[in-house]
């Protein structure tokens, strides 16, 4: 089993000035996808890097499979680790990479060399098991350090950031690989991204963190729908939700609408319909984000319209919304 538990844990830098996490509490289930994301300096880095054994807790304790590794040393814990920088030997092939640590373990060479196959086949990589990492892509660089941690065949997988260098195509392949891997593998893993938009592709449940603190744990639309707060409101979505100020719909309440559930018209406020002006478009093809200013307190607000907007730049318009999808926050 290979269930990941934090209780308590912190971390505390210097002589305990700067707290990067506090109070984590986490239970993280056998074979589950979970993805830690927040802003930098959040503490996610940190969170991933005690799991892995790279940091000491300076209280708490972690459980992998039941086990205490809290003050275990990296090799003790069955896990493997994938970085933001691709650790690769440069003077070693593809093939050297991806079995030079099983070889420093004494594995037998038949089960080094399946274990090898395996991961090269899985990753698309057999057509380049001879090659030195300079002449590989980038995606195909960060195939080979995949490679190097399901050949280990651990009880985790740690992946800190290790999508960051890659372009936005490269990016959504890479994305798509490691889901497709997942799903294959049925391992534990746990993803820390500042990338909302792969936390939410990506992850089973998301731990939104701020300020060394989780802010949410919860499956990606339950965030999407009901963020917990307004961090989370305003850090979830693209573009993230509205926070529409205490009066602006409903007295001494702020009210965070998505931006597909606005809707804007020509038509002349009313009870119910704030006037605005548009400020500007983004057109996306199978949608346009019209971003208007809201009359009278010079509020920034998305609308998300489908396909083409007939609006203009100082356009003054209508907004409305529908309130059975709206959330309440009390500040």
């Amino acid at each position: 089993m290979a269930e990941v538990s934090l209780k308590g844990v912190s971390k505390v830098y210097g002589r305990g000035e700067t707290a990067a996490v506090e109070g984590f509490d986490l239970e993280i289930r056998d074979g589950e996808f979970l993805v830690l994301v927040g802003p930098s300096g959040c503490g996610k880095s940190t969170t991933l890097r005690m799991v892995a054994g790279l940091e000491t807790p300076t209280t708490g304790t972690i459980l992998i499979g039941g086990r205490d590794v809290t003050h275990l040393p990296p090799k003790d814990r069955d896990i493997a680790m994938v970085f933001q920088n691709y650790a690769l030997y440069p003077h070693m092939t593809v093939r050297e990479n991806l079995s030079f640590a099983l070889k420093l373990r004494g594995t037998a060479k038949d089960e080094i060399s399946r274990r090898v196959t395996s991961a090269a086949e899985a990753l698309g990589l057999a057509p380049y098991m001879e090659r030195l990492p300079k002449a590989l892509s980038g995606g195909q660089r960060q195939r080979v350090a995949l490679g190097r941690a399901i050949v280990r065949e651990p009880a985790v997988f740690l992946f800190d950031e290790p999508l960051s260098n890659l372009d936005a195509k490269m990016r959504v392949e890479m994305r798509a690989e490691i889901i497709r891997l997942h799903n294959r593998l049925g391992a534990t893993m746990v993803y820390v991204t500042h990338d909302q938009t792969e936390a939410m592709t990506m992850g089973e449940r998301i731990v939104v963190m701020a300020e060394g603190r989780i802010q949410q744990v919860a499956p990606p639309m339950e965030l999407y729908e009901r963020p917990a707060n307004r961090f989370v409101a305003g850090f979830i979505g693209t573009p993230p939700m509205n926070l529409f100020p205490p009066g602006t719909w409903l007295p001494d309440e702020t009210l965070g609408v998505r931006p597909e559930h606005l809707s804007v018209s020509d038509a002349e406020p009313c009870e119910g319909r704030l006037g605005a002006v548009v400020d500007f478009l983004e057109p996306l093809g199978p949608e346009t984000l019209v971003h208007v200013v809201v009359d009278p307190l010079e509020f920034h607000a998305v609308v998300r319209v489908p396909g083409f907007a007939p609006h203009r730049p100082g356009q003054r318009v209508s907004l409305s919304c529908d309130m059975s999808r709206a959330v309440r926050f009390r500040d």
